[in-house]
């Protein structure tokens, strides 16, 4: 039998260790969310709610002329139901589906199925939220296997562009919370070619450079003119955006420029430029790419053009470091800056790709704003810091008229 010595020990050491669990609890909710997390479920925990204030209000409050987006860019609710989704709503008044848009998904190849709902059932979700939407479904490298095998014909493609990119535009161009469309993306490379096919159809590469091309002194591929054709024709309610990644090397996006001068020329609505910010920790210290973003933003409001961050995530060092979290939101943060200076001037739009920190296919590990738990990282609280106390706006920059095409 137990005695009462024995008996009381054991009740002192069940409430020392209570005490103590309790206060190693209130510690963990104090941090904001930067410690490693254990892995959890992703599609039925709860998010935790970070403290201030969501950053779909204080965007409705402090830009009310419509000249600032917050968004973030996800998988759809059939694919990606639970937490993500949760702070989407919750934090997000504008968004953009991953993948539930691209061609490879919706109509694979010629006279195949078309799968529209992921799609429809995102959309959904977002007039649900009263969220505004950017489609994504280029023409673009995100295309089927089918589209990247070898054997493919510039007829086929071309078949297949027209029947994939005319009913993609038709099905959602009344879509009320539908407001952008990305027409191309990923046409260059950071050098300033083309993006091109590349042998088998496991790679990364756009096959659609097969199509052929133009006349002019930089031999456009005729797939960029043929695509904005297409959505100029068959999406007049929504706004179309020329995308495109890299690390913002500016040869790559010289040419993407002149692109987007060389189709208005060809009397094409061309409405905003935007740029896949998939950047490493310590972007923002390299000298010249935060002169260079302010630089391409300015240009593309000169030019009548809105400026969208399409995607942004902070690729962590392959090996975990105590700072990173630090680090990882003085990157975000950066962009996010550069990017309220020019509200003034037109539209900005920034979106972080996916929700919570993650490793991607290669291994590698991105930060995000939120981390695996759900918790805000540093990140989360430096963009709300920056919308909440904007830098002040920048003034317009007359040199960068030249060049301008009238639209």
């Amino acid at each position: 039998m137990i005695n009462q010595i024995d008996m009381k020990t054991i009740l002192h050491t069940v409430l020392a260790t209570t005490l103590l669990t309790v206060g190693l609890n209130v510690a963990a909710a104090a941090d904001k969310g930067n410690a490693k997390k254990p892995a959890v479920d992703r599609a039925s925990a709860t998010a935790p709610v970070p403290s201030g204030r969501r950053l779909r209000e204080i965007v409705a409050e402090k830009y009310p002329q419509g000249n600032v987006f917050i968004a973030a860019a996800i998988n759809g609710p059939m694919t990606n139901p639970g937490m993500d989704f949760e702070i989407l709503n919750r934090e997000f008044s504008a968004t953009t589906p991953e993948n539930d848009f691209k061609q490879h998904w919706i109509h694979p190849e010629p006279g195949h199925v078309w799968r529209w709902e992921r799609g429809d059932a995102y959309l959904k979700n977002c007039e649900a939220h009263q969220q505004l939407v950017r489609i994504h479904g280029p023409i673009s490298p995100q295309c089927s296997p089918w589209a990247r095998d070898d054997s493919r014909t510039a007829a086929e493609l071309r078949l297949l562009m027209n029947e994939f990119l005319p009913a993609l535009c038709k099905r959602y161009n009344k879509n009320p919370v539908v407001r952008w469309l990305d027409v191309v993306n990923e046409t260059v490379e950071k050098d300033g070619t083309w993006f091109g096919p590349k042998p088998g159809n496991d790679k990364w590469e756009n096959p659609w450079t097969i199509i052929g091309y133009d006349n002019d002194k930089y031999k456009t591929p005729l797939y960029i003119q043929e695509a904005f054709a297409i959505a100029n024709r068959d999406a007049k309610n929504l706004k179309l955006v020329y995308n495109q990644h890299t690390k913002l090397e500016r040869p790559g996006m010289e040419k993407v420029k002149e692109t987007i001068l060389y189709l208005r020329a060809k009397g094409l609505r061309v409405d905003a430029l935007g740029w896949q910010a998939h950047i490493d920790v310590g972007w923002e210290k390299v000298p010249g790419n935060l002169e260079y973003l302010s630089e391409l933003i300015a240009w593309a409001h000169t030019n009548k053009l809105e400026f969208h961050v399409t995607e942004n995530n902070v690729k962590l060092p392959k090996v975990a470091q105590p700072d990173e979290n630090e680090r990882a939101a003085a990157a975000f943060a950066a962009i996010v800056r550069v990017i309220l200076e020019h509200r003034g001037t037109g539209v900005v739009a920034w979106n972080c790709w996916r929700m919570r920190d993650y490793t991607g296919e290669r291994n590698e590990r991105l930060g995000l704003l939120f981390a695996e738990d759900g918790s805000a990282n540093k990140a989360y609280y430096a963009v709300q810091e920056l919308l909440q106390n904007p830098p002040p706006p920048a003034k317009p920059q007359p040199d960068m008229i030249k060049g301008n095409v009238k639209q």
